[in-house]
C-alpha cells in the first residue's frame, strides 16, 4: 500500500472504502527531465498524480511560441481526461524529475462506475465543479451549507385563503384553526396578506367591529419567492424588505407561505439577531453597536460553508438597512420625500463583504429646498465613517457637493459624460449605473436610470469606449496559459473581478437591465439571449472564488492583525492543487469574456 494524500478533491468525493482501493491500486513511477509521460494521440492507460516535480502540457497543433497550455505540479493530477475520450489530445511532459503515482485505467474506470460524483467531476465545467463541492460539504455535516442548499418548498406551509368579504371575527377563527400567523386574502385576481398584528390593531386601534370584512385592512403589495429558490433567498428578501414572511407564487398563483420563524426554525441564524439588533436600534449609538458585529458575521457565515453570493446579499441587505436608518435618523422627514441617498461601487452592486469605502450620492426633486443640505449631508458622511464605512479616496460623498445634485442638474451630467468619453466621465457612468435607491424616494433613481439607457444603449461609440475599460489590466496568465506566480501575488481584483465586473456592466447598458449586482445582471443577459447559461455560470462562479480568495485575505488581516497583507493580492503558492486548477480555469473563463466583448464592440480597433 503506498501513503498518498487524498484529502483533496477529486478523491475527497470518495468514501473511505473508495479512497483505499485507490491506495491498495497506485504505483509510484520516475520520469527523468524531458521524458514524455503521455503522448498526444496515446491511448490513456493511467491517471498521473504528481508527488513530486512538475510536468508541462503541450499542444502540438500550436505554433511553438503557443505550445505550453498548463502546468502540473505536486498534488496535481492529469490523464483522467485521456482515460474518458479515448485519446490524450495534448503531449504531458515532465519539465524537471518528477515522481507521480499512476492509477491504472481498469482502477480508475470501476472507481467512477461506483462513484458517480467522483465520474462527474471530470466531465464538469468550472459552474457545476463549485456547486458540487459545496453540495459535498454539506452532506458533510455542515449545517450552513446544508441550508444554503435549502429550498422553499421544504421550509413553506400551504397558504391560508379567504375571500375579501370574510369577516374579522371568521378570519380570527381560521388562525387559531390553521395554528398560523397570517392569512392571504383574494380579491379581484389580486391576493393581499392579512396578519394577527393587523387584526388586532383594527379591533384595538380601528375600533372597527368583529363583523368588518378583512379586504379592508389587507396589504395587497407582497414580498414574494418562488418554491425552486433558495431558502436563503427568502431570509434576504425578509431581511431587505423588513418583514416576518413572503409569499411563494407559482405564475399569478399563491401557493405557500414562508414565515421568518420557519425560516429561524429551519436553521437558526445569527443574521437574524444581527437583523433585530439593526431594527431595534433607535438611535445613532445603538446602531453603531449592531453595526460593529457584522465583522463577526461574516467570520461566521464563512467558517460554516456559506455560498459567497448569498453572504454577499445578506450583507448587502444589512448594510443597506443600517445606512437607511443612519438616514432616516439624521434628515427630516419632509427631505426624506424629496431626495434619494444612492449607494454606488460595490456596495450599490451588493458584492461588498467587509465594509467598504463610502460611495454615495443624492438625488434632490425638481423644485424641493433645501438649503442647509451641505451640513446636512456633512453630518451623514461624519455618522456613516462612526458606523464603520470609511471616507472615499476619491471624495464621490454626499459631503462632495458635485456628488449632490437635482433631478435635471444629474440628467445634464450624464449626458455631458456620455459625449466626452474621457476616462472620468466614463468611470462616472459605470458609477452611475451600479447605483442603487438605499434611502428616500427610490423613484427618482428609477427616472434617472432610464434616461442613462435612452442615452447609451444604442450609442455605439460609446458602448466600445466604455467596454475599452475591460482591457486596461491583463490577465495573470502566462503565454503558456499557467497561472503567473510572483512573490507577492497576483492582484485578483484587477486580472480578475473587474473585467467581469466592467464587461457585465456593459452589456447592462447595451441591454438595457435594471439590475445593480454582477450576478442578477448574469441571469438578465442569459434571459435576454444575449449570454449562454454554462457561460454566465461560469463567470458567476469565476467572480465568486475571486471575491472569496481576496476575502479569505481580509479576514486572515482582521484576525492576525497584520496591516501588511494586501487584500487583492493572492500567493498562488499558498494555494492548494484544486484551488490552483480552480484559479487557472477561472481566469481562463475571464480571457475568454475579454476576447468576447472585444469582437463585440470592436476594441481590437
Amino acid at each position: 500500500m503506498v501513503d498518498i494524500n487524498l484529502s483533496q478533491p477529486p478523491f475527497s468525493l470518495l468514501d473511505e472504502k473508495g479512497r483505499q482501493r485507490v491506495r491498495d491500486g497506485v504505483d509510484l513511477a520516475y520520469f527523468t527531465e524531458s521524458e514524455i509521460i503521455l503522448d498526444a494521440g496515446q491511448r490513456g492507460e493511467c491517471v498521473f498524480l504528481i508527488h513530486k516535480g512538475e510536468v508541462a502540457e503541450l499542444d502540438l497543433n500550436a505554433s511553438e511560441g503557443d505550445r505550453r497550455i498548463g502546468h502540473y505540479t505536486a498534488g496535481d493530477l492529469f490523464g483522467a481526461i485521456s482515460i474518458l475520450n479515448g485519446t490524450s489530445r495534448y503531449r504531458f511532459q515532465a519539465e524537471q524529475e518528477s515522481l507521480c503515482y499512476l492509477l491504472p485505467r481498469a482502477l480508475f474506470e470501476d472507481i467512477c462506475q461506483a462513484y458517480p460524483a467522483f465520474d462527474d467531476y471530470f466531465r464538469q465545467h468550472l459552474a457545476e465543479k463549485a456547486r458540487y463541492l459545496l453540495e459535498r460539504r454539506a452532506e458533510g455535516g455542515l449545517s450552513m451549507a446544508r441550508f444554503m442548499l435549502a429550498r422553499v418548498s421544504e421550509c413553506m406551509r400551504d397558504p391560508l385563503l379567504v375571500e375579501a368579504r370574510t369577516t374579522i371575527a371568521e378570519a380570527v377563527t381560521q388562525l387559531r384553526d390553521g395554528h398560523a400567523d397570517s392569512l392571504l386574502v383574494g380579491h379581484a385576481g389580486r391576493y393581499g396578506m392579512v396578519t394577527k398584528t393587523d387584526l388586532l390593531d383594527a379591533l384595538v386601534q380601528q375600533g372597527l367591529p368583529h363583523s368588518a370584512e378583512v379586504g379592508g385592512i389587507a396589504h395587497f403589495t407582497l414580498v414574494t419567492v418562488h418554491a425552486d429558490d433558495y431558502l436563503f433567498t427568502a431570509l434576504v428578501s425578509m431581511t431587505r424588505h423588513e418583514v416576518a414572511r413572503v409569499v411563494v407564487m407559482e405564475g399569478d398563483r399563491p401557493v405557500g407561505v414562508v414565515e421568518l420563524t420557519d425560516v429561524l426554525g429551519y436553521f437558526s441564524s445569527r443574521a437574524h439577531a444581527v437583523s433585530l439588533q439593526i431594527e431595534q436600534a433607535e438611535d445613532i449609538e445603538a446602531l453603531t453597536r449592531a453595526s460593529a458585529r457584522l465583522p463577526q458575521l461574516i467570520q461566521t457565515l464563512m467558517a460554516q460553508g456559506v455560498k459567497l453570493r448569498f453572504a454577499m446579499e445578506l450583507l448587502a441587505a444589512l448594510n443597506g438597512r443600517i445606512i437607511h436608518k443612519a438616514f432616516r435618523f439624521l434628515m427630516p422627514e419632509e427631505r426624506q420625500s424629496q431626495s434619494c441617498l444612492l449607494v454606488m461601487g460595490s456596495e450599490g452592486r451588493g458584492e461588498q463583504i467587509l465594509k467598504t469605502d463610502q460611495d454615495n450620492a443624492l438625488i434632490l426633486a425638481d423644485g424641493s429646498d433645501w438649503p442647509e443640505i451641505e451640513a446636512s449631508m456633512q453630518k451623514l458622511t461624519e455618522t456613516l465613517g462612526a458606523l464603520g464605512y470609511p471616507p472615499c479616496p476619491g471624495n464621490i460623498m454626499v459631503s462632495n457637493p458635485q456628488w449632490v445634485a437635482s433631478e435635471s442638474a444629474w440628467r445634464g451630467k450624464i449626458a455631458r459624460w456620455a459625449s466626452s468619453r474621457d476616462p472620468d466621465a466614463l468611470m462616472n457612468l459605470a458609477i452611475m449605473l451600479d447605483a442603487h435607491a438605499i434611502a428616500g424616494n427610490a423613484g427618482l433613481l428609477d427616472g434617472l436610470r432610464e434616461h442613462l439607457f435612452a442615452r447609451g444603449s444604442h450609442d455605439e461609440l460609446l458602448l466600445s469606449y466604455f467596454a475599452r475599460g475591460v482591457l486596461r489590466y491583463s490577465t495573470p496568465l502566462t503565454l503558456f496559459g499557467t497561472l503567473k506566480r510572483p512573490e507577492h501575488g497576483i492582484d485578483i481584483k484587477k486580472g480578475g473581478i473587474f473585467p467581469i465586473v466592467h464587461g457585465v456592466r456593459t452589456l447592462a447598458l447595451e441591454r438595457r437591465i435594471a439590475p445593480t449586482s454582477t450576478f442578477a445582471r448574469l441571469d438578465a443577459l442569459v434571459d435576454d439571449g444575449r449570454l449562454d447559461r454554462p457561460f454566465a455560470d461560469d463567470l458567476g462562479e469565476a467572480m465568486a472564488l475571486f471575491s472569496e480568495l481576496r476575502l479569505r485575505q481580509q479576514l486572515e488581516s482582521l484576525e492576525t492583525h497584520d496591516t501588511s497583507l494586501e487584500p487583492n493580492r493572492v500567493v498562488v503558492q499558498r494555494l492548494s492543487g484544486f484551488e490552483r486548477d480552480l484559479l487557472r480555469e477561472a481566469l481562463h473563463t475571464v480571457k475568454e469574456f475579454k476576447q468576447r466583448l472585444s469582437q463585440r464592440f470592436h476594441l481590437e480597433y
